[in-house]
């Protein structure tokens, strides 16, 4: 079974308390009374592929609407490794899509039972369906969409010289940008650069080094407390070593160690316990003996210096005013050094600006040239293929009851470069001989805007098909010849894709394959039930209807009938 949706379960939309459509491959037709909610259906469609989540839509008494549509898929297509991706899953060869939309306005997705955010039902849609309703052949007169409609023709043409131009235009972008803020902040720069050469030379006036300021502060300390520093150190050192023959009254600790041990060593071999003690006070002497030797070598090399500790405190002072200005949290020396080395990378920046001003605008010099090119050749593959767009358009308008018309696609140019190119595309219609060519909202009326709309996309199908095609009242404001034509034209496109119209012609709805009647019930609603697939006696009731406001009216089942038979023939 080739790609196309299956069915779809509509609840709570608008009129539409609960809806079941069954739909078939070909041409799907959906008729019914005025307010009835035929085009509640192409809503529902239009949800279902990531269109605009409107509360108001939701029916009144319902908590939220919800579309859920079962579609066949491609097993081998882009759409299934796209589901398989975000992590769902096919239903025996079909793809579950459902939308809620709740009271409040808040909406949901899922795709193949993950929830998915709605943008990748948009990406989905592009290779699924193709909706177009009243507001889109309102969308079709602006010249963005007239542009992505013949870029959507071009096709692959245009894909080459199109991603060569996004490349330059975003690098052209770019340099615009850096130029710009290289050139008016110029002050401000020259201002930092201006601070950023002081600090540095500031500090390099003081040469500061690694751990410096601990240094100096354990100095400072040392040589401030000198006096003290060096009484302590002789005290010790004469009470360790001191003469006892200059204090006899007080023996020093070595010789009192002496002593002890001596006493010691006298009965040591009488008991090991005694003799490790005797051992550890000989131990014990030699330790206090090399205090005491140091004690006195530390207080010769103390000396009160006054010179040398103004200079220490002098130089602290230096550093400590750099370390207020350039410090860190910590304010020390290896703070300031970083903050050197980084100002020292961003002065070099800073001072290569007119180097690379300079650089930047030869290269946006070069970007212009290359831009112009590139857009040049985008105008060359978009002009030719307006021609081939124009005339295969024309050709489908005059299958569509409008054979004096014509369509001419211009391309012209915009003063400024944009995403797209300099091209300004302008679909325009010159519906009878001698008449000029004019824009579309300017020389079309709505049957013919609804005919120039279905041409566009019957020629769209050949050159970028989609399985499903949805139309809301294409014929509106049509009739007659020109209703059977629209009828005839999409019956031939039906052959190779899926159709599904909502029209209010008889002279259409007679082409289908199969016809949908969504009919209210008493109280005003739409249920399941109210959606029926019609056979054929339904089918010339509802044309006779259509015909003649009478479901047994003779002249109008007459019609209906030969309606039928007409479109059967043309099948």
């Amino acid at each position: 079974m080739r790609p196309m949706i299956d069915e779809v379960r509509i609840q709570g939309l608008g009129v539409i308390d609960e809806a079941v459509l069954d739909l078939s491959p070909g041409f799907n037709v959906v008729t019914g009374e005025t307010g009835a909610g035929k085009t509640m259906v192409v809503t529902s469609l239009g949800l279902l592929f990531g269109g605009r989540a409107d509360p108001q839509r939701v029916r009144p008494g319902a908590g939220r609407a919800t579309v859920e549509g079962r579609i066949v898929v491609d097993p081998g297509g882009r759409v299934v490794d796209r589901v398989e991706e975000a992590g769902g899953e096919l239903d025996e060869g079909a793809l579950i899509v459902t939308r809620s939309v709740s009271a409040e306005g808040r909406s949901r997705a899922f795709l193949g039972g993950r929830s998915v955010p709605v943008s990748l039902l948009i990406n989905l849609a592009d290779d699924l369906v193709a909706v177009h309703g009243q507001s889109d052949q309102q969308r079709l007169l602006q010249s963005a969409r007239q542009r992505g409609a013949l870029d959507r023709y071009a096709g692959g043409a245009l894909t080459k010289p199109m991603r060569a131009y996004t490349k330059a235009y975003q690098r052209h972008r770019q340099v615009d940008a850096l130029l710009e803020e290289l050139t008016t902040r110029a002050r401000e720069r020259a201002q930092e650069a201006e601070l950023l050469r002081f600090g540095l030379e500031e500090i390099e006036k003081v040469e500061p080094k690694e751990g410096e300021d601990t240094e100096l502060a354990a100095e400072e300390e040392r040589l401030g407390h000198a006096d003290a520093l060096h009484g302590a150190a002789e005290s010790a050192h004469e009470a360790l070593l001191g003469d006892p023959a200059a204090a006899f009254e007080a023996a020093n600790v070595v010789s009192l160690l002496g002593t002890a041990r001596n006493a010691l060593d006298a009965v040591r071999d009488h008991d090991p316990e005694l003799a490790a003690l005797a051992d550890r006070l000989a131990e014990a002497g030699y330790l206090v003996s090399d205090v005491g030797t140091d004690l006195a070598s530390y207080a010769e090399s103390v000396d009160a210096d006054p010179a040398r500790l103004a200079a220490a405190q002098g130089r602290r002072a230096e550093l400590t005013a750099l370390t207020r200005k350039y410090g860190g949290t910590e304010g020390t020396v290896t703070e300031v050094l970083e903050w050197a080395r980084r100002s020292a990378a961003r002065l070099t920046e800073l001072e290569g600006d007119d180097d690379r001003i300079e650089e930047l605008r030869a290269e946006h010099a070069e970007l212009a040239e290359r831009l112009a090119a590139e857009a040049g050749e985008l105008t060359a593959v978009r002009t030719r293929a307006a021609e081939r767009f124009s005339g295969a358009v024309t050709e489908e308008l005059t299958a569509l009851a409008m054979p004096h018309a014509r369509v001419h696609v211009t391309v012209g140019r915009s003063q400024d470069y944009g995403p797209h190119g300099l091209d300004e595309v302008e679909v325009r219609l010159a519906p009878h001989p001698g008449s000029p060519p004019l824009p579309l909202h300017k020389g079309a009326s709505g049957g013919e805007l609804s005919r120039v709309m279905l041409a566009i996309e019957v020629v769209f199908a050949g050159a970028d098909p989609v399985p499903t095609f949805v139309f809301d009242e294409v014929d509106a404001g049509v009739g007659g010849k020109a209703a059977v034509e629209i009828g005839r034209r999409l019956a031939r496109l039906a052959r190779n894709a899926q159709v599904i119209v909502v029209t209010h012609l008889p002279q259409v709805a007679a082409f289908a394959d199969q016809h949908l009647l969504v009919e209210k019930s008493d109280d005003g609603t739409v249920t399941s039930s109210g959606v029926t697939a019609l056979d054929r006696e339904g089918r010339v009731r509802e044309l006779s209807r259509m015909l003649a406001g009478l479901e047994d009216s003779e002249l109008g089942r007459a019609h209906a009938e030969e309606l039928l038979a007409m479109a059967a023939e043309e099948r």
